[in-house]
């Protein structure tokens, strides 16, 4: 019996109003090549993907997902069937608390916008994952490992994949990346100057073999 994996990607949409949101920059490019390598593999794919404009890869299972709460719902789902987890989505922290529901009109030259906190998924996850592997991603401006660490102890991970965000370079739309992959049994891998589809497959490979 094959094994099934979930892969988040891309951005989600918190609603202002009918018109606006909040998001990110996340084009979902990583995830999407995950999706396509897993599949390659063999492994019974779903892919739960924010807003993107890419096209699904033929025989993945695609949720399409708008918010952070509706990636919740999507992912916890499929956990229940799956032997890996991997989100590389990029999930927005915050959401209106009430989205209004006409379109706000400019009345005033200041608007105060109620953020309240999401769910944070991530951990949710790998509370609930009894059997599962599950591996998060880490985008940081600044001391990239040591975040990387805190969050993949914090969180209760297995693997992440961390990167940095920098001003000279646009992490989201670049498909020429470095990654750190950790691991909760202390290893530490650097790769330098790679495309997401190797990228895709080195994670891969890491996380299918993990524990083994």
């Amino acid at each position: 019996m094959s094994q099934a994996i979930v892969i988040t990607a891309g951005p989600t949409r918190e609603k202002i109003d009918p018109v606006r949101f909040i998001s990110n920059y996340s084009t979902g490019i990583f995830g999407y090549e995950l999706a396509k390598e897993a599949l390659r593999r063999g492994l019974k794919t779903v892919l739960v993907s924010g807003p993107t404009g890419i096209k699904a890869p033929a025989g993945v299972k695609l949720v399409r997902v708008e918010s952070a709460l509706d990636m919740r719902r999507a992912v916890l789902k499929e956990l229940k069937r799956a032997d890996y987890l991997v989100m590389a989505a990029a999930v927005s922290d915050w959401r209106v608390k009430t989205p209004a529901l006409s379109k706000i009109k400019r009345a005033n030259k200041t608007l105060t916008l109620h953020l309240v906190e999401n769910p944070d998924i991530l951990t949710e996850a790998a509370k609930l994952s009894n059997k599962a592997i599950v591996a998060g991603f880490a985008l940081e401006t600044e001391d990239v490992e040591r975040n990387a660490l805190l969050k993949l102890r914090n969180k209760g991970l297995d693997i992440i994949i961390a990167n940095k965000l920098s001003s000279k370079k646009d992490i989201f739309g670049d498909n020429i990346i470095d990654i750190i992959i950790l691991d909760r049994l202390g290893n530490r891998h650097i790769y330098r100057r790679g495309s997401k589809k190797k990228l895709a497959k080195i994670i891969l490979d890491k996380i299918l073999r993990f524990n083994i």
